[in-house]
């Protein structure tokens, strides 16, 4: 009996700690259109709680310094499942406003031949992000023949 297939658990928000809360919050509301939810102001303990306006999805906790650290056991990246290949594209023209680091020129399939695929790129503290979409990519090529486009950046 596959007990995982039954399971509790489901993804809930991120947790995110950032060294410039003003900063993320604005890359987060205009990448993603996020609604600010709630956020604290006290020393020592600033954050933002951001979402649709229902449901948390990231918490921003302003708790660091320099950047985020590829090489170190954690976080690999973050993806974001949009609906259609036209909210990739919109969502890459925000991203490019934004003067934000891409990790593959515009929009890649997620493996050759592969339908679902998206955009790569970093927030203001280098944490790597995806927004991608499950279907519309065919005849878009992958940014690497032999590995998918989301593990090795």
């Amino acid at each position: 009996m596959n007990t995982l297939a039954h399971s509790p658990f489901k993804p809930g928000h991120i947790g995110l700690n950032v060294s410039d809360l003003e900063r993320a919050k604005a890359f987060y509301r205009t990448v993603f259109g996020f609604e600010l939810m709630g956020e604290s102001h006290q020393d020592g303990r600033r954050f933002a709680f951001l979402g649709d306006g229902h449901t948390l999805v990231l918490t921003l906790w302003q708790q660091s310094a320099g950047r985020f650290e590829r090489d170190r056991p954690g976080l690999h990246h973050l993806a974001f499942q949009v609906e259609s290949l036209e909210q990739v594209r919109e969502a890459e023209a925000r991203v490019r406003a934004l003067n934000a680091r891409f990790l593959h020129e515009g929009i890649v399939a997620h493996a050759e031949g592969a339908a679902s695929g998206g955009i790569f790129f970093e927030d203001p503290d280098g944490i790597r992000l995806e927004i991608y979409a499950p279907t519309g990519l065919h005849g878009h090529a992958a940014a690497t023949p032999d590995a998918p486009a989301c593990g090795f950046f």
